[in-house]
């Protein structure tokens, strides 16, 4: 039996940052495709919240962790991989940063954008899932888009700051969120800035398969839903 257990679903942007990183950091992990069964009373006894990823391990005091930075800095925490995480303060807090504006800024937009198109249900509150109508709808997803140009540069002029990743000479957990996000945003054909396009390229370079195989099941469901979507 492997040590961590990952419950996923393979087209999800979220869950592709998780399934990078036991990938690269080479953990013992088996995966669960959970597909359709996340509000199962199995699964919500493991895990109310009813989200993936959702990793299963006996060292949890619960059992069960949820979010992927969340599950990618206790991996990082338990098995001493600094290389992903430093472990100087400063270096650290600037990958945390470097998430948690992700999550609260950037990728809000990107849901709002890609979401229609891929065919994955809103948030509630949103236009999305109101009774606006479609132009409405359409304005609101537009809206979405040109916003990102803003917070991704962000990344480049802050989070960068002319090295080649988030954690310096290598990626850390932020470069894997960041990369795993920007996959989301081809449904769209968005316009990527030159450097953004060169940090996804070194990205795969540096990890290799840990992150062109788990990429390669959201790669087909983009296209997939594209090409629906016509």
């Amino acid at each position: 039996m492997a040590a961590n257990t990952l419950n996923i679903l393979k087209p999800s942007v979220n869950n592709l940052t998780a399934r990078i990183f036991v990938r690269a950091a080479e953990l013992d992990f088996e995966e669960v495709d959970v597909w359709g069964k996340t509000t199962t009373p199995e699964y919500l006894e493991k895990y109310p919240a009813h989200l993936t990823p959702m990793l299963e391990e006996e060292g949890l005091p619960s059992g069960s962790l949820g979010e992927s930075c969340a599950i990618m800095a206790y991996l990082c925490n338990k098995h001493g991989l600094d290389q992903f995480y430093p472990a100087d303060p400063g270096r650290r807090a600037m990958v945390d940063n470097a998430m948690f504006y992700l999550i609260g800024t950037f990728y809000p937009l990107v849901t709002r954008a890609t979401y229609p198109v891929l065919g994955f249900p809103q948030y509630p509150g949103e236009v999305a899932t109101s009774e606006a109508d479609e132009d409405m709808k359409a304005k609101a997803q537009q809206d979405a888009e040109a916003a990102l140009a803003e917070p991704l540069d962000v990344f480049r002029a802050f989070f960068l700051d002319g090295k080649p990743f988030i954690g310096g000479d290598s990626p850390s957990i932020a470069d894997m969120r960041l990369a795993a996000t920007l996959e989301f945003l081809r449904a769209i054909d968005y316009d990527f800035p030159a450097w953004a396009e060169e940090y996804m390229s070194a990205m795969e370079t540096a990890l290799g398969e840990a992150y062109s195989e788990p990429a390669g099941d959201v790669r087909g469901y983009v296209e997939q839903a594209k090409s629906q979507s016509v």
